[in-house]
């Protein structure tokens, strides 16, 4: 009975719930004048760490100030904190231009659209065992900016906490929006939503929450996830013309169609790639690209948001496109074999539900891929005969070899 006992005792020891929590502080401060933030990490007691090995963009950061030890080479820079209170400051550029001189994040003199990962570069963190660090996000607004948006938890104002349990080092990351700001908020299941955009942007912030609410439980059906929080940011001004996602938020460019003329909706094709988060390898990027151009249209009409005839005619996209595909394995895919890898998957679709008499569908595949690291091609097939129990007539498809 000793060993038992004595390696729940060490179990217990190395629990979270023993560990040593020691706060880190992210202080942000906004300078619209040059396009830039000062951060300031602070360390409650810096002894807890080791050393924050930072990978640094080139020609992002400037300015390092550190107590104890830092040290900088090419695009990398390590801290090496001192004993007790410690701090690390820096300016960022947060002003970050994409192709053809629009901006995929933007500082003006009245709002600012940017992400979190600006912020705090990403770090390989060595710290003391028996450790925990406790991250908080706080902002200070120039003068006349009234408020700050993140997919974080707000714990006061301007104030956020940070925990990323897939993270050993917690930092800010997704989608953040300051200034003078109109938002619409709901709560969707289990999720805090809110839509905001910089006031005189032209986002359809009610449009957007109306789709949002739409669409919301089939997306929950099929993608089985509750974020606390979901921030949808837009903007208008120069800002790059596409929506992105990213940690639980997503940009939208405020002059794009929730809903384009052939059907399709770029705001339903990120949320499902946020929600999904289904991770590819060996050249079978087809898999993601088209499961999630499949469900993007495909909850808007379980939703009731597309009649008959549209989905026909986006059928007839889809076999227009991936006429002259003849192999969908490839390192990245292109319109086509996307659009033909929606018609293999609409093929498996059927025949699981005719073989399981309606009991089971793709979206049972769809949910174990979830669970998994990463899937190539021949695991996607070998799970979906799993779900189908037989072996697979669409997927015996020279596509797929």
């Amino acid at each position: 009975m000793r060993c038992p006992l004595l390696l729940v005792l060490a179990l217990a020891a190395c629990s979270p719930a023993w560990a040593k929590k020691v706060d880190l502080d992210y202080q942000v401060r906004l300078l619209p004048n040059s396009g830039q933030a000062e951060v300031r990490l602070t360390l409650a007691d810096g002894s807890a760490v080791r050393s924050l090995d930072f990978a640094l963009k080139a020609n992002a950061y400037s300015g390092f100030q550190a107590d104890g030890q830092w040290s900088q080479q090419g695009e990398r820079g390590v801290w090496r904190p001192a004993a007790g209170k410690t701090s690390l400051s820096y300016r960022v550029r947060l002003d970050s231009a994409a192709s053809g001189g629009a901006f995929e994040s933007r500082m003006t003199a009245h709002w600012a659209v940017f992400r979190g990962d600006q912020l705090v570069p990403p770090a390989r963190l060595d710290q003391q065992d028996g450790t925990e660090l406790v991250a908080r996000l706080s902002v200070e607004l120039p003068p006349g900016w009234k408020s700050v948006e993140t997919a974080w938890p707000r714990i006061g104002q301007h104030k956020f906490r940070i925990d990323d349990v897939s993270r050993l080092f917690d930092r800010p990351t997704g989608w953040m929006l300051a200034g003078n700001l109109g938002s619409r908020r709901a709560r969707l299941g289990e999720t805090d939503v809110t839509v905001a955009a910089p006031q005189g942007q032209g986002m359809r912030r009610m449009d957007t929450l109306t789709l949002l609410t739409f669409v919301w439980p089939q997306l929950q059906a099929v993608f089985p996830r509750n974020p606390p929080k979901l921030l949808l940011v837009g903007a208008r001004d120069q800002m790059w013309r596409g929506v992105l996602g990213e940690h639980n938020s997503l940009f939208i460019h405020s002059n794009r169609a929730l809903i384009s003329e052939n059907g399709s909706s770029p705001l339903l094709r990120e949320l499902v790639q946020l929600f999904a988060q289904i991770k590819v390898r060996d050249d079978s990027d087809w898999i993601s690209e088209s499961l999630t151009d499949y469900y993007a249209t495909e909850l808007l009409r379980r939703a009731g948001g597309i009649s008959d005839d549209r989905y026909d005619a986006w059928q007839a996209r889809l076999h227009k496109q991936g006429a002259k595909v003849t192999r969908l394995v490839a390192r990245q895919a292109n319109a086509g074999q996307i659009a033909r890898g929606v018609q293999v998957l609409q093929a498996l679709d059927r025949e699981i539900r005719l073989h399981t008499q309606n009991k089971r569908s793709l979206d049972d595949v769809t949910q174990a891929l979830m669970r998994m690291p990463s899937v190539n091609t021949a695991e996607f097939i070998q799970i979906s005969e799993s779900v189908l129990g037989r072996s697979s007539d669409v997927l015996q498809s020279k596509l797929l070899r």
